[in-house]
C-alpha cells in the first residue's frame, strides 16, 4: 500500500537524499511544513517568522518498508534531543518533526517516540503533529545533493550508508 509521511530533520537536502536511498521509498520531495505563511519562499522561511520546518515528503510502499522502520532510520541520522538545530543549521526551520496525514499513523509514531523516551534520560525534541500544510520548495532544492554532490550537508556518507541497514 502506498503511504506518505513527512520528516523534518534539519536541512532538507541531506534528509531527502537519505530517504531517497531507502528500499521501499517510492519518491521524495523537499518543502516547507506546518507554518503560518501561504506558499513561502526559501528566503521567507530563513529570514521571516513563517514557522515552517524544512521537511521531506516521503511516499513509500508499506509492504516493503514499514513506518516503524522509517522512524528508526530517521532517528539514526538526527539528534532527537536538539531543539531547532541539526548540525551547523540553527533556527526554527531546522527543528525535528514527524508530520502524519493518516490518523492511523499517529499511534505508531507516538509508540515509537515513547519507546525512545524510555531509553534515554534526555527529553526528545521531535515534534509529532498532523500535517497542517505543506508547500513544495523551489525546484533548485529538489534532489539538491544529486545535482550538487559537493554541496553542504549535515549528514555524512556514513549516514547515507545507514539508509538500507
Amino acid at each position: 500500500m502506498v503511504k506518505e509521511i513527512y520528516f523534518a530533520g534539519g536541512c532538507f537536502w541531506g534528509v531527502e537524499k537519505f530517504f531517497g536511498l531507502v528500499d521501499g521509498v517510492i519518491s521524495t520531495e523537499v518543502g516547507y511544513a506546518n507554518g503560518n505563511t501561504l506558499n513561502p519562499t526559501y528566503e521567507q522561511v530563513c529570514r521571516e517568522n513563517t514557522g515552517h520546518a524544512e521537511a521531506v515528503k516521503v511516499i513509500y510502499d508499506s509492504s516493503k518498508v514499514s513506518l516503524k522502520s522509517l522512524l528508526q532510520k530517521f532517528f539514526l541520522v538526527i539528534n532527537p534531543y536538539s531543539i531547532n538545530r541539526q548540525g551547523a543549521d540553527v533556527g526554527v526551520q531546522y527543528r525535528t518533526g514527524v508530520y502524519y496525514v493518516e490518523d492511523s499513523d499517529y499511534e505508531d509514531i507516538k509508540n515509537f517516540i515513547d519507546e525512545a523516551k524510555s531509553k534515554s534520560s534526555h527529553k526528545i525534541a521531535v515534534e509529532v503533529l498532523k500535517l497542517d500544510n505543506y508547500y513544495k520548495a523551489e525546484e533548485y532544492h529538489q534532489k539538491y545533493l544529486s545535482k550538487n554532490p559537493f554541496g553542504y550537508c549535515h549528514l555524512s556518507k556514513k549516514d547515507f550508508d545507514l539508509a538500507n541497514k
